[in-house]
């Protein structure tokens, strides 16, 4: 699974890209080391322009944990801020939204967690590794999004509308796998064309983008536990820490 990230792109490096049509503001982008479910996160997304009917390529404001539009409220959203490629296509909550509204979600790299047992004293807990391309690229997560609208406000309040996401998960590859059994999926540059397009809906089509790209290894490196508290964020939670599970 992926449950916790980090991403520090400027809005230059976005815009070059995902080849953005609509610059995303500033502030939408402050870095942040501890991406954590339910947080507030940055999406590429393709849609049609109300006002002049042009189809632009944006960066939108979304919560993570996907909220299925006929969910009766939005609390079961944290539960949902994976879907596996796998079954993405089936999925009742997941569905919908593969074939209708897709999204890439940047990330610099993720969290994984792996058991340590007890030993000398101490005991058991989860060593945090911190997992991105060895290249420095950035991960394009493949990602879907859905709207929800609270029956309990006017439509026509902003307030009415929640936007939410979840990142597309795949099997563990290369250097990943020594942590965890899943990662996230991300989208070929080649293939972000058709992953954005909003009248590409066969699901057929669909699945042939959910490779991994070739190239790009991970590097893995084990991170402090600070990063295991949704409270603590900054650079300083990427530092390389001795590893208590080294490679044999």
């Amino acid at each position: 699974m992926c449950g916790r990230f980090v991403t520090t792109s400027s809005v230059q490096d976005l815009v070059e890209l995902f080849g953005l049509t609509v610059p995303p503001p500033t502030e939408a982008l402050a870095p942040r080391w501890n991406v954590a479910p339910t947080d507030p996160i940055t999406a590429a997304v393709q849609r049609v322009d109300r006002e002049t009917g042009e189809l632009t390529r944006q960066l939108r404001q979304m919560r993570w944990g996907l909220v299925p539009s006929w969910s009766k409220d939005p609390g079961g959203g944290a539960r949902m801020i994976n879907a596996r490629a796998e079954t993405v296509h089936e999925k009742p909550a997941f569905r919908k939204a593969f074939a209708a509204r897709r999204c890439l979600i940047p990330a610099d790299g993720y969290y994984e967690w792996k058991p340590v047992p007890a030993a000398d004293g101490r005991k058991a807990y989860k060593q945090p590794y911190y997992l991105a391309p060895a290249s420095g690229a950035l991960l394009s997560m493949a990602g879907l999004y859905e709207f929800w609208r609270d029956p309990g406000v006017p439509e026509d309040d902003p307030a009415a509308w929640l936007t939410t996401a979840t990142i597309i998960t795949t099997d563990a590859t290369d250097a990943a796998g020594r942590v965890h059994d899943r990662m996230p999926l991300t989208i070929a540059v080649s293939d972000f064309e058709a992953w954005l397009d909003p009248e590409l809906t066969d699901p057929v089509e669909l699945r042939r983008l959910l490779h991994t790209p070739a190239g790009d290894e991970l590097r893995v490196r084990p991170v402090s536990t600070a990063v295991n508290s949704v409270r603590n964020d900054g650079a300083r939670l990427l530092e390389e820490v001795p590893d208590p599970l080294p490679v044999t």
